[in-house]
């Protein structure tokens, strides 16, 4: 008698919880949406996933049109390993993509030797 008892307020207990969280998720969703929250959230998801440009990726780099690909490595290889050690892994991971970047371009152009 007594489990069953407890059974049945654990369900309604769920339920009603249940019900809680939903009501309060629409009602996020509903402030977010007046706030202009969700849209510049969509936004920041869309500017993120594009692709980096090669002058976005020189720039990280500190590289000009002019610089070999020894020139583009050597930069890297200094702004990786000074970000893994005390800076930040955004910031190691952008350098990242601007290697790889570039990695492409000077692949496109010929003018990378084989490494």
């Amino acid at each position: 008698m007594a489990a069953k008892l407890i059974a049945n307020l654990i369900i309604m207990g769920s339920g009603i919880l249940g019900r809680a969280v939903l009501q309060a998720y629409r009602k996020a969703l509903e402030n977010a949406n007046k706030t202009g929250v969700a849209h510049e959230a969509m936004n920041n998801i869309r500017r993120g996933s594009r692709a980096m440009t090669e002058q976005e990726a020189r720039q990280i780099l500190g590289v000009s049109e002019q610089s070999t690909w020894e020139e583009v490595l050597q930069k890297y290889d200094t702004l990786f390993e000074r970000n893994a050690k005390s800076g930040s892994f955004y910031l190691q991971s952008k350098v990242h993509r601007a290697k790889e970047c570039l990695e492409a371009a000077y692949q496109k152009e010929g003018t990378q030797e084989s490494s």
